[in-house]
């Protein structure tokens, strides 16, 4: 990547409120007052924002359908000396946001791009989680196809980090059951809704209890959700021997190859998703 050329105009990454107004710290204040145009995922959102700040800087829409496109005519105003602010809806744009191709392709063209820091929903909800946070691994929105999504949480089963992930209210439901039967029911979890927002909640406890929670409230399945899930206990073993083996054979001849994985998991003492994967195999 090439250098910063102080000819060049400067890119600023300014995180958003996600909720509450006031979270707008007074450097993003300034800033947005200060350049000459913003980037923003969604202009009549980001309007209210500027109107309740008296902020009156133009605003130009970059958002995941147009940015390829809109990202060379950006470049070209930065290089001509013009100083632009990129805001996403709410928090920190690029994180589950628009944003990526342009900072990138702003850093290859020699571009200062200097980041506001300040809300972030992934980090707010993992501060009040009360779960480990030495490790995390954050995995934006799962794939609304059901296939898909298990796919995607099978392969995270054995991750020993805490799993972060964003949701919303179409399919908070189907995701937290999902996460209950390939995590396991009694797997910790904390359920973060509406952060910063008037009716916010953070719930804990295992995934079978937090959806039960869910489906007795329906109010509890309104807004937007960070889903925090504890991540796997240490295997003591982790290789699919030949004995382990046999006794997975056994329970496919006779039980579908989810529940045989998990009922030689509880026998053998393996992890489910190796003997899942070892499963996949031994049918082909």
């Amino acid at each position: 990547m090439n250098a910063p050329d102080n000819r060049h105009g400067v890119l600023y990454v300014v995180a958003t409120p996600i909720g509450n107004l006031q979270d707008l710290s007074p450097r993003a204040l300034q800033v947005l007052r200060d350049v000459a145009l913003i980037a923003a995922e969604d202009t009549r959102h980001s309007k209210k924002l500027l109107t309740h700040f008296g902020i009156g800087t133009a605003l130009l829409s970059l958002h995941e359908h147009n940015e390829r496109d809109v990202t060379a005519s950006v470049l070209q105003k930065l290089s001509a000396g013009m100083d632009i602010a990129l805001v996403s809806d709410a928090g920190t744009p690029l994180i589950s946001d628009p944003g990526f191709h342009l900072v990138r392709a702003a850093r290859q063209a020699g571009v200062r791009v200097v980041p506001v820091p300040g809300p972030a929903a992934l980090v707010a909800a993992l501060s009040v989680a009360g779960l480990p946070t030495d490790r995390f691994c954050f995995e934006g929105f799962l794939s609304s196809k059901q296939t898909a999504r298990r796919q995607r949480l099978q392969a995270l089963a054995d991750q020993r980090a805490t799993l972060v992930f964003y949701e919303s209210s179409h399919r908070i439901l189907a995701s937290v059951a999902d996460m209950a039967d390939i995590f396991g029911g009694d797997r910790e979890a904390t359920l973060a809704r509406e952060l910063t927002k008037t009716f916010e909640t953070v719930l804990g406890g295992s995934l079978a209890s937090l959806l039960v929670q869910l489906q007795s409230d329906s109010q509890q399945q309104k807004g937007e959700f960070v889903v925090m899930v504890h991540g796997a206990a240490p295997q003591a073993k982790s290789v699919v021997d030949a004995a382990s083996e046999q006794v997975l054979t056994v329970l496919l001849s006779e039980l579908p190859l989810k529940q045989a994985a998990a009922l030689a998991a509880k026998i053998t003492g393996l992890s489910r998703n190796a003997l899942y994967e070892r499963g996949l195999q031994l049918k082909e």
